[in-house]
């Protein structure tokens, strides 16, 4: 147990902790609504972000927090009012955050882009104490509202027409939905980094799916599956010396095949005994339950 020594992996494990907790929590929404790439774009975005740090000579990571939203909200506004150009104006807002930020970073003071590669691809030396209190704040503030609005999230995600019937606030859930996720993206990018976090946001979630049936538990198995992939990712780290970022993505990815293989059987032979109802299709009981919910809400 000799990594736990250093007091630079305490900090590094802390924050590895909460960042497997939380970015399965949000990501599970974005894999309902198919925007599973969203974050990747948002970690784009959240690069000038860190720039903007760098060159002002503030905190980069609440530099690309506050860039992160505001991108966050033009992507939802595009998605919500974009039609046949929307996906443009997306690929136009990802690709310029990211020479942004690189183009930032070489105008900074002292600044290189050797500077962006512990937030683009993770780092374990780096993460310092001011980091640890941020990503345990703004986690905190992930999980608050990916847990305690699940039912209403949920909601939104399967079927924003039927949320609207049932007196929910879809514009203002899509938006909060969407700051969480880039809330995620910059809690996640001292460790993770910012161009491999959205793996750790949709594969634990995908793995889930192939084992279990209903929201809730697949919610909880993907939070499982984050957690282990990114401690035993910064430990693995720590002892070969690889980059902490694409360690966890692999050990990820890895535990999404295994899932997969030993669930496949048990899927066929349910498939079978079900008639047809597939990996993820006992979402539609969550659905109906929380429609349940939303209406006796409303007629109180």
């Amino acid at each position: 147990m000799n990594f736990l020594e250093p007091a630079f992996m305490q900090r590094a494990l802390l924050a590895a902790l909460l960042i497997g907790v939380s970015a399965p929590a949000v990501g599970i929404y974005l894999v309902a609504r198919r925007q599973a790439i969203m974050g990747d774009g948002l970690g784009h975005v959240a690069m000038t972000g860190v720039a903007l740090g760098f060159l002002l000579n503030t905190s980069p990571v609440w530099m690309a927090v506050l860039v992160a939203c505001v991108g966050a909200v033009v992507m939802e506004l595009i998605r919500s009012y974009g039609k046949t150009r929307g996906d443009i104006a997306l690929a136009m807002l990802f690709y310029g955050g990211m020479a942004g930020g690189v183009m930032i970073i070489n105008l900074a003071p002292g600044g290189s882009t050797a500077n962006l590669l512990s937030y683009l691809f993770g780092s374990l030396t780096t993460v310092s104490t001011a980091d640890v209190q941020t990503v345990v704040w703004l986690s905190a503030l992930v999980l608050l509202v990916a847990l305690g609005l699940r039912r209403q999230l949920f909601a939104i995600c399967q079927d924003e027409e039927f949320a609207k019937v049932t007196g929910l606030p879809v514009r203002a859930l899509n938006l909060l939905l969407a700051v969480t996720a880039a809330v995620t993206v910059t809690v996640s990018m001292r460790v993770v980094g910012l161009l491999l976090v959205s793996a750790l946001m949709v594969i634990p979630v995908a793995a889930a799916q192939q084992a279990t049936r209903g929201f809730a538990t697949t919610l909880a198995l993907a939070m499982v599956f984050g957690v282990l992939a990114t401690l035993s990712g910064t430990i693995t780290s720590y002892y070969v010396n690889v980059p902490p970022g694409a360690t966890i993505v692999l050990i990820t990815i890895a535990l999404f095949a295994l899932v997969t293989a030993l669930a496949a059987p048990l899927a066929r032979r349910r498939l079978r005994v079900a008639g047809g109802d597939g990996p993820g299709g006992a979402w539609q009981n969550d659905r109906s339950d929380t429609a349940s919910t939303a209406t006796a809400r409303r007629r109180a």
